[in-house]
């Protein structure tokens, strides 16, 4: 079976589930990719049936673990507690002790009784997801998003229900990984969501609704940016002065995650993803090509790794329309996060929930918070065993998200089926659950700096997206 025949029967499969809302180890022992998606999938299969979580009883307790604890893992736990009396924090897992603490004395004074976790059930270290997984009904991952596929992965083999943070994957392998899994996780009745909050929010659903209804006639062009500012940086002479040594590559990665391929994908993954989501409900499915351009101008220096500063991405879809999409951290230009998209009969500015022309509309609801109502669903469905898995959509949005990096890195124009038949990883240093932290971070990453400080930012026409990166 190809890999296209693969995604094809796993997407048809989900379709009626998806919610409209050692010695140093060198370059060389990066994961390599050629599991193959079949082989992926069969292996979760072959999972014992025991293991599977069911749905719970509306009074019943669910037990929650949260595998990541930064302001966003933190953001979600505490979401997932105001769901209801009826849940309850019983472990926790990360790499670094300071974060975690933090993270459990903010959760404790918000919801005390809520949050029950034993000092022996707060894991720390690269496989502290496995234990805390397997204590737990439901689990948050929040962690950097390359660890994603592996421990959705996990979670899923465990049989647990699942909230995860966007972007799902950073890679074309962690997409297949992730893909396999969620046919799994239908397979086991498993809920999943997935933090492209804009699914939940009433104005986005109700504009996309109108759309689809056919309110704008044929949808033949849109637009997308996500055009700021940096969001955050930590400088190596800084965590160095504040932890009063010097840290290992991996430690200092880990520390500055937002700035490293394997670890965040690039801003076109970590932030673009909600505006190209949104593109992708409107389409109701994924681009087939991008072609684009980008680099880093302005944000340049040691501590801002190997990212761009701007992507510009034209996207074409299977109907031929095009997504024109921006997304830049650049001080002192035009700022705009927003989704549009243009039809024979109007345009709709999706963000402000607007439709002109003749059949011009304003949405006047409101709403509950989309991110406390995404979670406010996810549990709704677990309690009352209602179809839930949102990782198709979400794994699409985020594969759409490579996609356009793939493209701008390489200054090509990059089809999704090239990509598909790509094994490209740059995810993860081979093995690095499999040691005990101490010895995990002395690993060197895939990309380190240079004699000067500098990492190694992908050149257009040169770079190759499609062969993995050689060792030095």
């Amino acid at each position: 079976m190809s890999w296209r025949t693969a995604q094809s029967n796993a997407i048809k499969i989900m379709s009626n589930l998806i919610v409209p809302v050692t010695a140093p180890v060198t370059r060389r022992s990066f994961f390599s990719t050629s599991t193959k998606f079949a082989a992926g999938a069969a292996a979760l299969s072959t999972l014992p049936i025991e293991r599977f979580v069911h749905g719970a009883s509306p009074g019943d307790t669910i037990k929650v673990a949260l595998i990541g604890m930064g302001g966003r893992g933190s953001g979600a736990a505490d979401q997932a507690l105001s769901t209801g009396e009826s849940v309850k924090l019983v472990a926790v897992a990360d790499v670094h002790e300071d974060r975690m603490k933090g993270s459990i004395n903010m959760l404790r004074n918000k919801h005390k009784d809520k949050v029950q976790v034993k000092e022996e059930n707060m894991f720390m270290g690269f496989d502290a997801y496995k234990k805390a997984i397997a204590l737990a009904d439901l689990v948050i991952l929040a962690t950097p998003p390359g660890f994603r596929p592996m421990q959705f992965e996990e979670a899923v083999r465990q049989g647990k229900h699942v909230f995860m943070e966007k972007p799902v994957c950073v890679d074309v392998a962690g997409y297949k990984k992730v893909i396999a899994a969620a046919a799994e996780a239908k397979k086991k009745n498993l809920k999943v969501g997935v933090g492209l909050q804009r699914h939940h929010q009433a104005g986005y659903i109700e504009t996309i609704k109108r759309i689809h209804d056919g309110q704008m006639g044929d949808i033949t062009a849109m637009r997308a940016y996500w055009n700021g500012n940096t969001p955050w940086v930590k400088p190596r002479a800084d965590l160095e002065k504040q932890y009063g040594r010097k840290l290992t590559e991996l430690e200092y990665q880990m520390r500055n995650w937002y700035y490293f391929v394997w670890l965040c994908g690039d801003h076109i993954c970590e932030q673009h993803i909600h505006n190209l989501d949104v593109i992708n409900w409107v389409k109701r499915g994924h681009p087939v090509s991008a072609r684009g351009n980008g680099g880093c101008e302005t944000r340049k220096g040691p501590d801002y790794g190997e990212i761009f500063d701007h992507h510009v991405v034209e996207f074409t879809y299977e109907d031929g329309s095009v997504c024109f999409s921006q997304c830049r951290h650049q001080l002192g230009c035009w700022n705009d996060v927003s989704e549009h998209a243009i039809g024979t009969k109007g345009v709709a500015n999706l963000g402000r929930y607007t439709i002109t022309g003749p059949n011009a509309w304003r949405f006047q609801g409101g709403g509950k918070d989309a991110y406390q109502q995404e979670h406010d669903d996810l549990f709704d469905a677990i309690r009352n065993d209602k179809p839930y898995n949102e990782a198709v959509y979400g794994a699409d949005s985020s594969m759409t998200s490579v996609l356009g990096r793939m493209a701008t890195y390489s200054g090509k124009e990059i089809t999704w089926e090239a990509a598909m038949k790509s094994e490209v990883s740059d995810t993860m240093v081979k093995g690095i659950d499999q040691v005990p932290w101490a010895e995990a971070i002395k690993l060197t990453p895939n990309s380190v700096p240079g004699s000067d400080g500098m990492y190694q930012i992908a050149i257009p026409g040169k770079t190759d997206v499609l062969k993995a990166r050689k060792a030095a």
